[in-house]
Parts: structure tokens; sequence; C-alpha cells
């Protein structure tokens, strides 16, 4: 007996190896049990068939970026710009601007034009820094971001609140350092003849305007308010009437000529992401979540949820241009 039992001891032995390396059994998914999710598409208004979401973003990555970006850089725009496309949108059920009052969409056409024996490795890349953010947005408490962004700072960013008067937390002035290596064009000259500057302005300044001139700035640099005698406007509003570059300006009448000479520094609103700042960033070896959480404070980079978009793939809901 005792013999029997330990033969039976061995085999048990020998056994369990054997039976452990075996794998354990999986749930198989069948076709019907799977949730088919629908691409969400991106109606473009002045287009007219709806584009997938990454198509749509390599389109907006290409006419808001330079191809010569650093990929981390064009990586952060993939970001922003999918970001800001869905939240404009309602992930798809709205149609969004081609242009400025949003952000500016290229279609393919127009990107062979515009790189012509170029168009191959420009679209290369920026296809891969799209490519390798697929589905990344920026969140602020688990909701989507409005993720502004602008060409060049002045070496600070925008508070949002200075802009618009809204206090949005993640859109907070933040440094923006080594712009001014890596952009074409930091500052900009502009002069207008007197009689010009008061068509655009409304108002019928003189030269004791210019000296009475007193320009109210707010901690980033920029232009809050213009006070003079009888007169006084926002800095956003004076930009808008002259066609400046940025808000953070000076000005300087030459009394002898009547030519008015406006400084300005930077390009754009100032709020968000600079382009121009992502790019020296990125060349100091910042990678594009990096750049991104730095620009709109206390964010994190998560994927689309699919399921949150109410994007199934249902005769009703097929068409997201409706």
């Amino acid at each position: 007996m005792d013999k029997l039992l330990t033969v039976f001891f061995i085999i048990i032995l020998f056994i369990i190896p054997i039976l452990l390396k075996q794998p354990l059994p999986t749930k198989q998914l069948t076709e019907e049990s799977k949730e088919e999710l629908c691409p969400v598409d991106i109606q473009v208004e002045g287009i007219g068939e709806p584009i997938p979401l990454e198509e749509y973003v390599v389109g907006v990555v290409a006419a808001e970026m330079p191809a010569t970006f650093h990929p981390e850089a064009l990586k952060a725009q993939a970001i922003a710009a999918r970001t800001y496309a869905l939240r404009t949108t309602e992930s798809g059920k709205k149609p969004i601007a081609a242009g400025v009052s949003a952000q500016v969409y290229a279609t393919e056409a127009k990107r062979k034009d515009r790189w012509k024996k170029e168009f191959k490795r420009n679209e290369k890349k920026v296809r891969a820094a799209v490519e390798a953010t697929a589905g990344e947005i920026v969140t602020y408490e688990d909701q989507m971001i409005s993720a502004m962004f602008f060409s060049t700072s002045n070496g600070k960013t925008e508070a949002a609140k200075n802009f618009s008067g809204n206090d949005i937390p993640y859109l907070q002035s933040v440094e923006s350092v080594g712009e001014e290596i890596v952009a074409p064009q930091f500052e900009r000259q502009t002069e207008l003849p007197l009689a010009e500057w008061n068509r655009a302005m409304g108002n019928q300044w003189s030269a004791d305007h210019f000296r009475a001139l007193q320009l109210v700035r707010n901690p980033t640099g920029r232009v809050q308010k213009a006070v003079t005698t009888g007169y006084e406007i926002s800095g956003r509003e004076m930009r808008d009437l002259l066609g400046l570059a940025s808000t953070d300006f000076d000005i300087a009448y030459d009394v002898t000529n009547e030519i008015v000479h406006v400084t300005t520094k930077g390009y754009g609103h100032g709020v968000g992401m600079s382009q121009y700042g992502a790019e020296a960033y990125a060349q100091k070896g910042w990678t594009a979540e990096a750049i991104l959480q730095h620009y709109y404070t206390g964010t994190e980079i998560k994927k689309f949820n699919l399921d949150d978009s109410e994007c199934l793939k249902t005769p009703a809901l097929a068409n997201n241009s409706k």
C-alpha cells in the first residue's frame, strides 16, 4: 500500500507542472458582443464632405505650424488642435470654421500647392506627429479644455482674464522663453500717417493727444487700456482697429511729419500655447506633453473616449454632419 501511495504522489508531481503550463481559457467575444464605434467626422465650413477627425488634424497642423518645426512641437500642435476641434464641434455635432476665427485648416490640394517639391517630406512629417498622438486630448478635471493657441508671445503668455474677463484656471500667464531666437519676426514696426490713424480710430487725434497718451499695462506687459484726453480704449480694441500684431505695443508720434510709429512684440492674442514657444521648448528637449502642460496649467493628456461622444454606428447617427 505504501508503495502504491508513493507511485501515486510521483505521478501527481509530474502532472501538476504540465497542468500549470496550460493556458487559461479566455472569453471569446463574438461579433455580436462587440460594441462597434464610428469615427468622429468634422464638418468644416465651406467643404462639402465631413472629414475624419485625424485627417482633419493633419490639415490643421499643416496650416497652423511650419512643417520644419521639431516633431515634439508638431505633436503638441496636433493634440491642441484635436482638443480644440472636439470641444468646438461638440465631438462632431457642429461645423467649424476653416480660418483664424477657429483654427486654420488646409486641404491636401492646398498643402501640395504650398509645399510643392517638399510636399511628400512635409506631409510624412506632419502625419507622423498626428499618428503618434492619435486620439490624445488635453483635459482639466477630466473635461476637454478650450485649447487656445497663437503664434508668438512677448516672453509671457496672456491670462484669459486679461483677454476676455473670464478667469479660466488652465489659461493663466506663464513664461515663454526663447521665442525671440526661433521666431523669424519677434518685433514689428508699423508707420501710420495721422490721417490714416484717425480714420482707423474713429476720432480726431492731435499732437496733444499723443503727448497725454498713457498705455496702462497688465502684469504680462500687454496694454490693458490706452487713455488720453477725452478718450479711453482697451488694448485689445486698439489692436483690432489698427490691425496690430499683438497688444504689447508702444506708440510714438512724429510731430514734424505727422506719422504715428507703433512697435509691437509677439504675434497673436497671447492666450494658451505659443507656437514658436513650443518650438523653442522642443529644441531644448521638452516633450509634447511637457510643452502642453506648461502652457495649459494643471492639465492632463488623455485619450479621447469615443463612448462619451455617443458616436455609435447606428443608421440614425452614422452621419455626424447633421
